[in-house]
Parts: C-alpha cells; structure tokens; sequence
C-alpha cells in the first residue's frame, strides 16, 4: 500500500443528469476567441483561413459547481464572466480526424470560465502567460453533465447570460468560430485526449465585470442551466 506525506486531495467530479453516477473530471482545456464578436470586442479579430485556434488550461483545483458562492477573487479589480458550452470527453483519442471527433463526446454542461481580466490585459501587453487571469479557485464553474442524445454534435442553440436578471451575453452556437469536431480535431495533434477532459469552446460578445452580491444564471438550448453568486472578497 503506498504511504503518503499527507492525504491527497478528492477526486474532481460533476454530478451527471439522470443519473446517481458523477463524471471524474480530468485536464480543462479552454479555447480563445471562438466568436468573431467577442474576439473583436476583445481587440483581437480573428481570421480563420490564416490563424489556429489557441488554448489555456484550468487545473480542477479552479472548478466549483453550479449554484456555488464565489469570493471575490483576490488579486484583480475586474472579475469577468464568460458563459461558454463544454464538451466532455468519454474515450481516448489521438490525431483524431475530424469526421471522428464526434465518437469521442460523451456530454455537454454549461461553464463559466471566470477571468481577471486586469491581469489578463497586463501579461497580453507583455508577452507573458494568462495563468494569473485564467486558473484560480473558481475560475471554471461548471454545471452537470447532460450526456449526448444520438451520434452527432451539437451545432446550434442559443446561449445566454443574465447578471442579476439583465441579459449581458447572448449568442448562438452556430457562430462558433471553429466548431466543436473541428476542436477536438485539433487539440488532438498536440494531446493525447482522455476520458474526463473537459473543453469549453468560448464565449460570445457581452462578457463584463461582477461585483460582490451579482447573481449570475446562465442557459445554453439543449445543456441547460448554470448559476453563480458573487460573495465578498476574503
């Protein structure tokens, strides 16, 4: 039996609908820019016939739970929200074609990928990794698993965020910049993808800051629902 210094911590999960199962959670990856309007408001078109999608990871230490109470995170002034679809994985895969990618979906939840977007601005400007501003305790908020009904890919619905009743983000995920076979497809040539990764595919237009006692409540057609109380700061 191994003998450890201290106890390691639980594994990560999220609870999966219908069912008294959860889904472990593996590596969070997180794809930038893929609405052309949110990557212009951003400061930063993006042109697909030219560019790749780019990534940053979250560890599962920054995963909290839907209807959780998040502390104001330290170290920012300007805490945003974006709402974005994620795409659970359920089988291994390796520079996966993209007519395959589908195989490898097991689900889908509603996320919030949180943002210091202060300190993302300073390390954009300088060159400088986002870890500060992208993986920190809250930063992925995620809603249950709702497994996949069929064999194809979600390729529209709408996708909406409310702050305290107010619709700030609204958009469709058929403006997806890169689609989510397209995703997989891609993150596959650099990883070798495993059960329990988890991939949010980016937000649309409207992200903006939160303050203490905001409460945030996010829907996706055909995923759910996802919601968010901003607490004070520690």
């Amino acid at each position: 039996m191994t003998r450890y210094l201290f106890a390691p911590p639980a594994p990560t999960s999220l609870p999966i609908q219908g069912s008294d199962a959860r889904f472990p959670v593996g590596r969070i990856f997180c794809v930038g820019r893929n609405y052309h309007a949110h990557a212009i408001e951003m400061g930063a078109p993006v042109d697909k016939a030219s560019m790749q999608p780019f990534y940053f990871i979250k560890d599962a230490g920054s995963l909290v739970e839907s209807g959780a109470t998040l502390p104001y995170p330290p170290g920012t002034r300007d805490c945003q929200h974006e709402m974005e679809l994620v795409v659970a994985i359920g089988a291994d895969g390796f520079r996966v074609a993209e007519a395959d990618a589908p195989s490898l979906v097991w689900g889908y939840a509603c996320g919030l990928d949180m943002t210091r977007r202060d300190l993302q601005r300073v390390a954009r400007e300088a060159g400088k990794p986002w870890d500060l501003a992208k993986n920190f305790e809250g930063a992925a908020v995620l809603s249950g698993i709702v497994p996949k009904a069929g064999a194809d890919v979600l390729q529209s619905g709408a996708i909406t965020l409310q702050v305290n009743g107010l619709t700030r983000q609204s958009g469709n995920l058929a403006q997806l910049i890169w689609s989510i076979p397209e995703l997989i497809a891609d993150l596959s040539r650099f990883y070798h993808l495993q059960p329990g990764d988890l991939i949010f595919t980016g937000t649309p237009e409207g992200v903006s800051a939160v303050v203490p006692g905001d409460r945030l409540t996010g829907r996706i057609e055909g995923v759910g629902e996802i919601t968010l109380t901003i607490g004070e700061a520690e």
